[in-house]
């Protein structure tokens, strides 16, 4: 059945969304701060809002695709009497605490709301591969799955606003963290003369294999849970020992060292708390909350 849809933000991802949801034959209202962004949207047969208000008031399914949550605030703060009796779907990304403080704010003016992260780019959105993380009361996402879902296949983790944003910024830490360790490597074999297009597809089997390489050897999920990290296979000790290879290889490369000296200092922390036996899943405990005793 065909739904009205508002889509509130038009950067790559908002008209991406915005694309497909006209192809699946929904009617979409679109604003954005730069008109000229949907040109190509008004073309496919989206209608173009003249303000927020006006945009929030075409529909009663509100989707916000913007740069933080201070934007939801620039943007809807003039909208606010048109958001009662709304559902705001709020795909932008910010701190899991700001995402609360913005649940609050908008179910005080009498919407609904849920959050949500998108978890494939822009032009992912639609396909068999896009998902999305959604976190708010359960029944609205219910309400909404037939066009939520053709966004991305809608993945719930519970009642809290500030879940869905907690999962995507964990995603993205290990996303973020995984291409400035590919960077870093392709400098590292630059220094001595290796192309990137001969250095990316040795370092991206890595990337694509560890996985794998995981669930060959060990169970760390299960692991974590128990509190047991079992030296069998690897160890604090020579995981350590390799991290300090790598920092000095940097070096002598001429390479910058922040990366791998951020990773050697969680190995230096287990080594230096007599873990060295342990597996190398105990660095988990240098990143954990610690609380601070005073002599």
């Amino acid at each position: 059945m065909s739904t009205t849809v508002t889509v509130l933000g038009l950067g790559p991802m908002g008209q991406a969304m915005a694309r497909t949801l006209l192809a699946q034959g929904h009617a979409v209202t679109v604003w954005n701060r730069t008109p000229s962004r949907a040109a190509d949207l008004v073309t496919a047969g989206a209608r173009l809002a003249g303000t927020p208000e006006d945009a929030v008031a075409a529909s009663g399914l509100v989707i916000l695709s913007l740069t933080d949550y201070p934007a939801m605030y620039d943007v809807l703060g003039p909208a606010t009497t048109a958001l009662a009796g709304r559902t705001v779907v709020n795909l932008s990304s910010d701190s899991p605490e700001r995402t609360r403080e913005g649940a609050a704010w908008v179910t005080g003016h009498g919407a609904r709301f849920l959050t949500g992260g998108v978890m494939v780019p822009a032009p992912m959105v639609g396909t068999d591969a896009a998902y999305v993380y959604y976190s708010g009361p359960a029944r609205l996402l219910e309400a909404h799955r037939d066009v939520l879902g053709t966004l991305g296949a809608p993945r719930y983790l519970g009642e809290d606003p500030g879940l869905a944003q907690l999962m995507y910024q964990a995603n993205l830490d290990v996303f973020l963290t995984a291409l400035a360790a590919l960077m870093h490597a392709t400098a590292l074999l630059e220094s001595a003369g290796v192309r990137p297009t001969a250095a990316l597809p040795e370092l991206l089997q890595t990337l694509a294999g560890t996985g794998a390489i995981l669930e060959a050897g060990e169970n760390p999920g299960a692991q974590l849970e128990a509190g047991e990290h079992p030296g069998h296979l690897s160890t604090v000790t020579m995981m350590g020992a390799t991290a300090d290879h790598i920092v000095a290889t940097s070096e002598a490369a001429g390479v910058d060292r922040a990366l791998p000296e951020a990773v050697r200092a969680y190995y230096t922390w287990a080594r230096e708390h007599g873990h060295g036996g342990d597996n190398w899943t105990r660095i988990i405990d240098a990143m954990r909350p610690r609380v601070e005793t005073r002599g």
